[in-house]
């Protein structure tokens, strides 16, 4: 076994809203602001990833859950606050539906070459 690990089911527990927080930081500190984002108790997930210039300058994603659209906002607000970031460029991008979850699936090498 290579890892275990579980899928939470947000709205069977009263989580209705959730978004994915973009967040555009500066490379310096992308790795510092992630860690401290990720010590949030509202944040679930938080990754970097590559901007995509011009059009996407996003590098730090953060899911927020929360029972509400506006315990989510509330909740964005307190953490730019309590962590000092009320000057960085980030959106809150609302899920509009529910996909269904699974936990990873692995492939043999000859399915993957042949995927």
């Amino acid at each position: 076994m290579r890892r275990f690990g579980v899928v939470v089911r947000h709205q069977e527990l009263g989580y209705r809203a959730n978004a994915m927080v973009v967040w555009d930081v500066p490379d310096a500190e992308v790795a510092e602001i992630g860690r401290r984002l990720g010590e949030e108790s509202s944040v679930t997930l938080c990754y970097r990833r590559p901007r995509r210039l011009p059009d996407w300058p996003y590098n730090l994603f953060s899911m927020v859950h929360g029972r509400d659209r506006a315990s989510v906002l509330d909740a964005l607000a307190q953490i730019r606050s309590r962590l000092g970031l009320e000057t960085v460029q980030h959106q809150p991008l609302f899920s509009l539906r529910r996909f269904k979850q699974c936990g990873a699936h692995y492939a043999s090498l000859a399915q993957a070459k042949a995927a």
